[in-house]
This record gives C-alpha cells, sequence and structure tokens, in this order.
C-alpha cells in the first residue's frame, strides 16, 4: 500500500514538473546582434563612412564575439570599433579601450573624444602594450589589435623609448587571456620577408613576423579570413599614400591560447 501511495505520487510529481517547467530559450541570432551593433551606442556620423571599408558585421561574425564576453581592444585609437564591441558584450561583457600614453596627443585631453559617448561596460586603459597591467591575468576572452601591431616598430617623436617591447607584448597578450581566449589580428601586409622596420616605415607588416611572435609566446594559430585581401596591392607603399589609403592588401588572423 505505502509502495503504491509513492509511485503514485512521484508520478504526480513527475507530471506537475513537466507542466510547469519553462521551455528553453531560443538560440541566440548572432548575425542580428551584429547587425544591430551598426546603431549602437557611442557611433559618430564620421563612422558611416567608414563602415564600407571596415566591414564591421563581417568582422564579428569572423570572431564570433559573444554576449558577455571580456574583450581586450588594443590600439583602439579613437575608437572606431570599440562601439560594436561593447554593443555585442552587453552590460554582461567588459571591453577595454586601450591606447598608449603618446595617442593623447592625436586628441585634446586625456581620453578619446568619443569615450565619454560610450556605455559604462568600456574601461579607458592607457598603457603600453607590454604593460596592461590593469588586466588581470587569464580574464579576457578576446584581445583585438585591428590595423596595429606593426607600431611594435614605430617610435614616435613623443614615445622614444617605442610603444612595447614585441615579444614583452605578445607575452602580454598570453598572459591575459583566458585558457580558449582568441587574440584576432588584422594589419597592412608587407612584402615576404620584409624586416620589422617596415612597420616604422611604411607601416606595415610582414605576417610571419607576427605569427613567430604569437606562437613564441605560446599562442597557436587558428582561422584566418581573406575579408581584407587585396592582392592588386604590391606591398611596398606607405598605407597613408592616397593611391593605396583604405584599400591596402591586410591579412586577419586569429591566434588561440
Amino acid at each position: 500500500m505505502k509502495l503504491t501511495t509513492l509511485l503514485t505520487a512521484a508520478s504526480a510529481l513527475a507530471v506537475a514538473a513537466c507542466a510547469t517547467s519553462e521551455p528553453p530559450p531560443p538560440p541566440i541570432d548572432y548575425q542580428a546582434v551584429y547587425t544591430a551593433a551598426l546603431t549602437s551606442q557611442g557611433r559618430l556620423e564620421a563612422d558611416l563612412e567608414r563602415d564600407a571599408i571596415r566591414k564591421p558585421v563581417e568582422t564579428l561574425s569572423f570572431m564570433e564575439l559573444k554576449i558577455g564576453d571580456t574583450v581586450v581592444e588594443m590600439e583602439a585609437g579613437g575608437g572606431y570599433f570599440t562601439p560594436f564591441l561593447a554593443s555585442v558584450v552587453g552590460p554582461e561583457g567588459q571591453v577595454y579601450m586601450q591606447n598608449p600614453a603618446a595617442f593623447a596627443s592625436f586628441w585634446e585631453g586625456d581620453l578619446p573624444p568619443r569615450f565619454r559617448s560610450l556605455p559604462a561596460n568600456v574601461t579607458y586603459l592607457e598603457s603600453d602594450f607590454d604593460a596592461m597591467r590593469d588586466v588581470p591575468s587569464g580574464s579576457v576572452d578576446v584581445v583585438t589589435w585591428f590595423q596595429g601591431p606593426h607600431e611594435l616598430w614605430y617610435t614616435p617623436d613623443n614615445a622614444p623609448d617605442g610603444l612595447g617591447d614585441p615579444s614583452g607584448s605578445f607575452a602580454e597578450i598570453y598572459r591575459i587571456l583566458a585558457p580558449g581566449g582568441r587574440l584576432y589580428v588584422i594589419d597592412h601586409v608587407a612584402p615576404a620577408g620584409a624586416p620589422p622596420s617596415t612597420g616604422g616605415d611604411t607601416h606595415r607588416i610582414d605576417p610571419n613576423i607576427i605569427y613567430e611572435m604569437a606562437t613564441s609566446a605560446g599562442l597557436r594559430l587558428g582561422e584566418s579570413s581573406d575579408l581584407f585581401a587585396n592582392p592588386l596591392d604590391n606591398g611596398t607603399t606607405n598605407v597613408f599614400a592616397p593611391n593605396i589609403r583604405g584599400n591596402t592588401d591586410q591579412f586577419f588572423v586569429e591566434y588561440v591560447k
């Protein structure tokens, strides 16, 4: 009698649980999330003119950035891409907008003008590339370094010691990345075998130099994209030359910790 009663009660509870349990949430449509970021907080009118060549939605799609991610945006500059990152990761995530102190000469004041219009999940990080001490070790899901690693071999007038030691900078990226975290690099292509000094001369870099730096730091090569490839660019012209600016051949590579 007791066994029958217990079985009946258990069956009733199981039926009740099935009746009241919520269905699983639908999968997130990240393509819609990336497209919605085109109208995100902090975007400027001038940004719209750059969208065609910077391809933000396609870039986010390749990176597979997720809601809640922690991102370090190295060499964010004035912050063209920062609003996209902040919009996608949302309030649950965090974006560090990093620039060397020497970059303050590009704008009046200590912060890029755009910063004050960005959402609260963005923190400004002023540091050299090899000294991101405010970022905890193993805390970052994604590091982006767009059109920038060549700057490791560029010495601006207001930073005679450079913007960071090359090997130390990639070691710092490895330190802050969580296991499985990813680094995404976009930069202007210099010819194969070109010396690192092209980073300061033409603002380009041989992708193999970045590969050696990243893998020596402990990262492994992931996926790559030809999104910004331009086979008509011979890789020797300064990227600011009017005949090539905005249309350089660029590599887009993922490295994984």
